[in-house]
This record gives C-alpha cells, sequence and structure tokens, in this order.
C-alpha cells in the first residue's frame, strides 16, 4: 500500500512539525522526518526556525549522524545564541568527538547566560565530570560544589564530589557545601569511598545497600539457571568481569585461570574488557577454555547467554567497582554465584550469595554486616600470579632516594590516604632520624596537600620522594629499593601487598573491623610474619617507629621473604586454587544433587 501523502513541511505549524515527525519516527522512518526538518528550517517560518534546528540535531544524534548533528546545533545557536538546550546537547557531541575544550565552553555559556538554575546545575555537572575524567580535580570539585549550592538534593553529585577530595587528599574530606552537611555528605559516599573513610562495617554495608536499592534492579522472581536442562558432566566456572586486562584483578588471577584442574572443570570467561593485544590480556584470553565477549550485550542477553552455558559456579570478580555489571547476577543465571576479589567487602546484591575470604578478612563478628555468606580458605582468600616480570634491580638514586638512610614507602593510590594514617607517618618521620618517606602522586594537588601536612608536622618537605608511574616490571623491581612498607587505613593494600611480599620487602599494616581493612594482615599471616598487622594506630606507629630504628631487624625480615617468602601458603597458589576448587565443587554437587 502506497504511503500515505504528506502535507508539505512549510505548510505546517511548528508544533504539527514536530508532531509529524515524531510519528515519523515511531514508523521506522526517521530519515523522512530529517527531510521534513530540513525542508521547513529552509523554506519555514524564521521566528521558531532555531528550535527545529535544535529538534533536527537531536534526531540526527539519535541516527548517528554526529556530523551532521553538530552542524544543526550550530545553526541553532546562530540563530538564538542563548538557547541553552542546543548548548548542552553541543557539548555532549563535542566531548563524545573528543573536543573537551569546546564542550566545556558550550557548557560555560549556558552558566554564564544565566539559564534557569536547574540547566545550570546540567551545566556543572557536566563540567565536574568531564574535569574529573581529565584529572582537572580542583577545577572538577568547584564545578560541582556550584552545582551543590543551586541544588543540594544530588546524592550523586555528592557522591563524585566526596570522592574527588579523597583524590586530592583534601583533608578534611567531609567538607559542608551550602545546605549539603555531613550527614548528607556520609549518606552520598560510595562503597569505594566509604571504605576509604571508615572501618565501620555497618557503614560499609549501608552504602552497598544504599546503591543497590537505588541503581540495581531487584532481582528477578524466577531464577534463570531454574528454566534451564539438568547440569551433568565437568563442573562449569564463568568468571564474571570487564576487568581482565592490567588491571588489579587483570594482574592477579591469570595463574587462577591457568591452574584449574581440566579433568573435572571447564572455565569460562563472560567479559566485557575492552579487546587488545596486550601480554596480559592475550594470557588471560589464553587460559580460558571458552570466553564469551558481553560487549554491547545487555543485561538479560548476557545472563541468557550465562544459563544457556550451564555454568554451575558463577564468580564475579568486579562487585560494585567502576564498570561493573551488577544487573546480570540479579536473573541468577547460576545456581551458585559468589563475589571474588574486585570488591573486597559486602556487595549488598541480590543473587550474589557466597564471598570468597579467610579466617582472618572475615572473622565472625564482620558476617552480621554481609549480605553474602562467607566461604574462608584455609590459608588466604588471595590468589596472586608467581610468573610476573620484574625488572632488574634499579639504584636507589635512581628514584632520588637516599644510599644511607631509612626508606619508607606507601604506593597506594593517594584515595587510600586518610588524615589519621598520614598525621602517623609524619609523626614516624619525625622519631626516625634522617628516614624518608617515598610515596605515589596521584596528582599534583594531592602531591601538594601531603606536603603542606608535612609543614603543619615540621616535617622537611625533601624527606617525602613522590614515585612517578613505571610499567608493571619497574614498578615490582623498585620495591627491592625501599626497607618497609607502610600499609593504608582502613583501606588496606591488596595487590599492593602482595606485590611488595613477592618482592621481599616488609609491610606494616593496621588491621580493622572491616574485610577490606584487613587484607594485607591476612596475606602477612599466610606468609609468616603475623607479628607485622597491627590492632590500633598506635601500635601501627610504634612498630615503624621500631623497625625504623632498628635496620637490622628490618634485613632479617627481608632475608626471611627472601628466603621463605615464596614457598610460603601465601604463594603457594596450587594449593589455594584447589582449595577453590574443593567449595566450587561442594557447592556445584550440592545444587546437581
Amino acid at each position: 500500500m502506497p504511503d500515505a501523502v504528506l502535507t508539505p513541511p512549510v505548510q505546517l505549524s511548528l508544533a504539527d512539525l514536530v508532531t509529524e515527525a515524531q510519528r515519523l519516527q515511531q514508523a521506522g522512518r526517521a530519515e523522512v522526518a530529517v527531510t521534513m526538518y530540513t525542508d521547513w528550517i529552509a523554506d519555514g517560518p524564521p521566528a521558531m526556525r532555531h528550535v527545529a534546528c535544535f529538534n533536527l540535531g537531536t534526531l540526527l544524534g539519535a541516527l548517528q549522524r554526529s556530523a551532521e548533528a553538530e552542524a544543526a546545533y550550530r545553526q541553532a545557536v546562530a540563530l538564538q545564541p542563548n538557547f541553552p538546550h542546543a548548548r548542552l546537547n553541543l557539548g555532549h557531541l563535542l566531548e563524545r568527538a573528543g573536543q573537551h575544550e569546546p564542550a566545556m565552553a558550550q557548557w560555560q555559556a549556558v552558566i554564564d547566560a544565566g539559564a534557569s538554575a536547574e540547566l545550570r546545575v546540567h551545566a556543572w555537572n557536566n563540567l565536574g565530570r568531564l574535569l574529573e575524567t581529565l584529572r582537572r580535580y580542583p577545577e572538577a570539585e568547584a564545578a560541582l560544589r556550584q552545582s551543590l549550592l543551586l541544588d543540594p538534593q544530588q546524592p550523586s553529585v555528592v557522591q563524585h564530589y566526596v570522592h574527588l577530595r579523597q583524590k586530592q587528599c583534601a583533608w578534611p574530606v567531609y567538607e559542608p557545601v551550602g545546605e549539603v552537611g555531613p550527614n548528607r555528605l556520609v549518606q552520598g559516599t560510595s562503597l569505594l569511598a566509604m571504605m576509604s573513610a571508615s572501618d565501620d562495617p555497618a557503614l560499609q554495608l549501608l552504602s552497598a545497600m544504599r546503591f543497590a536499592h537505588e541503581r540495581v534492579p531487584k532481582a528477578q522472581p524466577v531464577a534463570l539457571h531454574s528454566t534451564m536442562p539438568p547440569r551433568t558432566g565437568k563442573i562449569r566456572i564463568g568468571y564474571l568481569s570487564g576487568d581482565l586486562h592490567m588491571h588489579a584483578v587483570g594482574l592477579l588471577t591469570p595463574e587462577l585461570f591457568e591452574l584449574h584442574d581440566r579433568d573435572k572443570f571447564e572455565v569460562w570467561a563472560f567479559c566485557w574488557t575492552p579487546e587488545s593485544a596486550q601480554p596480559q590480556r592475550r594470557r588471560i584470553v589464553k587460559a580460558m577454555d571458552h570466553l564469551v565477549r558481553l560487549g554491547g550485550v545487555d543485561d538479560a542477553t548476557a545472563a541468557k547467554l550465562i544459563a544457556q552455558a550451564g555454568i554451575d559456579v558463577l564468580v564475579d570478580l568486579q562487585g560494585l567497582t567502576s564498570g561493573a555489571r551488577p544487573a546480570i547476577l540479579g536473573w541468577r543465571a547460576a545456581p551458585v554465584q559468589i563475589s571474588y576479589l574486585g570488591l573486597p567487602g559486602t556487595s549488598g546484591l541480590p543473587g550474589v550469595d557466597w564471598i570468597i575470604a579467610d579466617h582472618y578478612v572475615m572473622p565472625p563478628a564482620l558476617e552480621p554486616y554481609c549480605t553474602e555468606r562467607p566461604i574462608r580458605l584455609p590459608h588466604c582468600y588471595q590468589v596472586s600470579d608467581r610468573q610476573r616480570e620484574v625488572a632488574p634491580r634499579p639504584q636507589r638514586a635512581t628514584y632520588g632516594l637516599p644510599e644511607d638512610r631509612f626508606v619508607y614507602c606507601s604506593f597506594n593510590n593517594n584515595f587510600k590516604f586518610t588524615p589519621e594514617v598520614f598525621g602517623a607517618w609524619m609523626r614516624i618521620l619525625q622519631q626516625v632520624d634522617d628516614s624518608v618517606l617515598w610515596l605515589l602522586a596521584d596528582n599534583h594537588t594531592a602531591r601538594e596537600n601531603m606536603l603542606r601536612c608535612a609543614d603543619a608536622h615540621g616535617v622537611a618537605r625533601d624527606r617525602l620522594i613522590f614515585a612517578p608511574r613505571v610499567a608493571p616490571p619497574e614498578y615490582l623491581a623498585r620495591f627491592q629499593c625501599a626497607d618497609l612498607v607502610l600499609d593504608t587505613f582502613p583501606y588496606n593494600a591488596g595487590t599492593t601487598a602482595s606485590d611488595a611480599l613477592w618482592m621481599g620487602t616488609p609491610i606494616v599494616t593496621l588491621s580493622g573491623r572491616s574485610y577490606i581493612s584487613r587484607m594485607a594482615g591476612s596475606l602477612l599471616t599466610a606468609v609468616g610474619l603475623p607479628e607485622l598487622a597491627t590492632d590500633t594506630l598506635a601500635d601501627y606507629e610504634k612498630l615503624a617507629v621500631v623497625l625504623g630504628r632498628q635496620p637490622a631487624r628490618v634485613a632479617s625480615y627481608k632475608r626471611y621473604l627472601a628466603e621463605h617468602g615464596r614457598s610460603s601458603p601465601l604463594f603457594d597458589l596450587p594449593q589455594i586454587v584447589r582449595d577453590l576448587e574443593a567449595e566450587y565443587e561442594r557447592l556445584a554437587l550440592l545444587h546437581r544433587a
């Protein structure tokens, strides 16, 4: 049947044009709608032409015709310079094209033109988000402050504001903004940021459950795995992650995948990691029996793929960390779903039954604050890779370190630093003559704030030495230049602690009440040095001072690690894998039975 004859666009009012264009879009005839807008703009009444240009830009953007969409938005702005909606959309389009400065100029123009408060909030938030991505943290924080002054009821903006201050070592982190006081700042703190701010397991549980309640769909009423045929044959383990490359999880796990017993298990990866030729990525892919790529696949379809694969045990390696896809777990695609490594603590996620732990990281007192049940491995929860490449040992001078002074170090990310622990570090330096502290500086603001803290404690700035970021082999090798690692609290070192101990450098840690604040203590216990885990900040500080004054004792720890560390239970990967497999098999067979 031939199409109905369309009214010539120029004879339509703008309202009728919009209605007709929407009808065409819904009928799958978006290209005809584009032509109608184009003709109307060319020959229709000039008064509302800028609105038609805006609508055309939106339509072209939806069709992925970005260059034409940009031209339409620019025409709208040329016709009406104070048209905030067009500038906001044009900014998003420019951002996606990598034109960051022009994008921010469009959003700033919305603010400068005095648009409505709602649109200015939108513009400030866009600026803050992009500036944070560009690591221009002070500007990003300033933008989010302006947004919160205009509208304090924005939990997601509060979340970014808090974590931005952590990244910059801007202490106190909980600095009120207008009507956003301390309570609202705590309520808006993300789980990752809360893990860095407090070892209170109740606060961490509340942060996790708030995220799950607000951002994750409720678990499906019928478990997807129950609609599949009964499972038989080898037990199928599925690892779920977008971090199977040069990431902390991707650095710890390759040997775990390689060592699985193929007589009993099939190993699957369900992965949305960007493809690359990285050796780390290639090694992980090679270690899998099956790789199912989930990039561009929606969560429901992803869950169906997992269920159709007949996965017995689905191991989520990401939790609520950046880029996670927790909604997949709510479909219950596998009868046993386990959280491991990516999130060292409770996720609050519907559909996650278990969490891999050990007796140290999860004592019985912690269980009421976890939505998952613990699977406690006999020795240590953490796997690591014994095949990591290490560069030749560098000289201290390579990194500007003194040859004849005691070197403390902490290579943890700056957002894990707290004023309480950093203050303890400064007091340690005060008590150990000529010692220095070797740190990673993520950004200039964090570095300057750390130096100001040193000033306030009367510690000379040259006793803080900042390490550049280097490739993993060099990063591992340089641990040998340090005498003693000082751990962060309450967000302990995990991968970093494993790296230090693998390279033979002892670490002093403080163990608290949460899983994440007990990670390094677990590693030290498994490697045979439990005495380096303390229970109070005062004891942590005292032990670090004693060791700094007794370099011979530190040298004995180094000898112990060199002679026995790599043969300890911490690095007995075959045994840890067998321990994991025993639990996977027990739970899978329990369900099959």
